[in-house]
């Protein structure tokens, strides 16, 4: 839903996140330096004229369809910190799927779709976002892309011997239509790899928004829980194989953006530090 930041509350809740967990004893040093160092930070942000001058701003709403349409020219750029946490967990899952027929559901440009065309799959696409799809196209001339949404796929029952769904789900209002459309549409025994931000990284600086006429508009961002997912797959028929929380570490460029850089780069890394950045769950359908 809209709603008001200014810089001012981000470079605060900074300090305060990695604040709170020296309280709670996370590895930050044992005397009492890092802890005085947020709290100088914080009175040096507080009398900062030019920051208390900024104007603060409404960051508005976006659907996924015209939101993709603006990222696109950017998306496969590859500066993305969650893509680059989240393809060393997937890829190795993608590698042990049996070559077969594979639906990439929520394709985007076909990042994972060229990936398993190059390993010998016949790759479905879906997307809603018509400018993404033109993208996946150019990648891989011979895959079959459609325009379609996750709770909606115009496939029969049991198409696919595995079905990859990657940083989509977030965007949806709930989990269950889009896996139980899934568990339609893969064979009995077949595999399901989903990866989604985690919640927790949406509250770091994770919602995907873009640059509008009139100021930043956010797409919309779901906070669903490890056990939300679990609840969902359960309710569809799936087993669950494995799950993966990969945690952050250190990114190009520092986490927080360029005035966490600036005004407080050590409160930022804290903050961020070995939270969990994705989920990523291997799913099987009941044979």
């Amino acid at each position: 839903m809209p709603h008001y930041t200014h810089v001012l509350g981000w470079l605060l809740g900074l300090e305060g996140i990695a604040l709170l967990r020296a309280q709670a004893g996370d590895d930050l040093g044992p005397d009492t330096g890092f802890v005085q160092a947020r709290l100088d930070e914080i009175r040096e942000i507080l009398a900062d004229p030019d920051l208390s001058a900024r104007p603060g701003g409404t960051v508005g709403e976006i659907g996924t369809r015209d939101g993709y349409a603006e990222w696109v020219h950017s998306y496969d750029d590859g500066d993305n910190p969650l893509i680059a946490r989240e393809e060393p967990v997937v890829r190795p899952l993608l590698d042990a799927l049996k070559v077969g027929r594979v639906l990439d559901a929520a394709c985007g440009t076909g990042r994972h779709s060229q990936y398993l065309a190059e390993l010998g799959h016949e790759v479905v696409g879906v997307d809603s976002s018509p400018e993404m799809l033109a993208r996946a196209r150019a990648k891989i001339p011979a895959g079959d892309f459609r325009q379609a949404d996750l709770d909606d796929v115009p496939f029969p029952d049991g198409s696919f011997d595995s079905v990859v769904c990657s940083l989509a789900l977030t965007h949806q209002p709930r989990l269950e239509p889009a896996l139980e459309e899934f568990a339609r549409v893969v064979r009995p025994g077949g595999q399901v790899v989903l990866s989604d931000i985690h919640w927790l990284s949406l509250y770091l600086g994770g919602v995907a928004a873009v640059a509008g006429p009139d100021g930043v508009l956010a797409m919309p961002a779901s906070r669903f829980l490890p056990s939300d997912y679990l609840t969902a797959a359960l309710a569809s028929g799936f087993t669950v194989r494995a799950c993966h929380e990969p945690r952050w570490g250190d990114v190009p460029g520092g986490h927080g953006g360029s005035d966490a850089q600036r005004y407080c780069p050590e409160a930022a890394r804290a903050a961020a530090r070995d939270t969990p950045a994705l989920i990523v769950w291997h799913l099987e359908r009941a044979a």
